[in-house]
């Protein structure tokens, strides 16, 4: 496990130490107890007084990848990514729901724009065409696990920003604007360093990756409904491609 954290670079010490404990869990070093080494071992290798050790398990705890037992330690509970499956019926709640405790879906904004010559091109739109823009945020056990940017035809789907905002789901968003169905057509994953402004949403440490997916939704006539860019941790969650 690295042992160094930047001081003075804009991310709590706590928070940089709750990322690389989170990536150790996920490496495996510590399978053979099962529990996390003393906060005093925690302080000596990051160089932090054991307040900032404890900001960082209770992070942790509050993900619910370990859990402090009075009088023992902190023992490990989860050390898997979350699994998130794609396929022609993608849906996030339904992918990830049944990993988690709790899921909420944020509206961070919404606006009506002349639609980006590729946003155009997948939804097969005209140039100059009206969309709506949603920027979300989504969280799985109080934890960011996504940031997207994503587009609507604003002819059909008016009101679709305060659907979202009101029920934090894409699907029950669409329901409320008419469509009660929709399909997956294609998804690129790619993956890039995290941007400033997505290290702040996704509260991460500078230098993290995140996993990113270029995704476009029909409706069940095959037209196009949605196109998204979402942007993942990579090291909180992992794709699963599924017929």
């Amino acid at each position: 496990m690295g042992a160094n954290v930047r001081r003075k670079n804009g991310v709590a010490l706590w928070r940089q130490i709750a990322d690389r404990i989170r990536q150790s869990i996920l490496a495996g070093e510590y399978d053979e107890a099962g529990m996390l080494p003393p906060e005093m071992v925690l302080s000596e290798t990051f160089s932090v007084n054991r307040h900032t050790v404890r900001s960082a398990i209770s992070a942790l705890a509050d993900e619910g990848i370990v859990q402090p037992l009075q009088g023992r330690g902190t023992m490990i509970v989860r050390k898997d990514r979350l699994s998130f499956p794609i396929s022609k019926r993608t849906r996030f709640s339904e992918g990830v729901g049944d990993q988690v405790r709790e899921m909420q879906g944020l509206l961070l904004s919404s606006s009506i724009e002349t639609a980006p010559i590729e946003v155009a091109r997948q939804l097969g739109l005209v140039q100059g065409a009206a969309v709506i823009c949603l920027e979300l945020l989504r969280k799985a056990d109080r934890r960011p696990v996504s940031r997207s940017t994503t587009w609507f035809p604003a002819g059909r789907f008016e009101g679709i920003a305060a659907a979202y905002e009101k029920s934090g789901s894409i699907t029950a968003a669409f329901k409320a604007v008419g469509l009660n169905d929709y399909m997956r057509a294609s998804t690129k994953i790619s993956a890039m360093h995290a941007s400033a402004d997505d290290l702040v949403a996704l509260e991460l440490s500078p230098g993290a990756i995140l996993l990113v997916t270029h995704a476009l939704n029909t409706d069940l006539d095959g037209k196009p409904v949605q196109y998204a860019i979402s942007r993942f941790p990579a090291d909180t969650v992992e794709f699963r491609m599924e017929n």
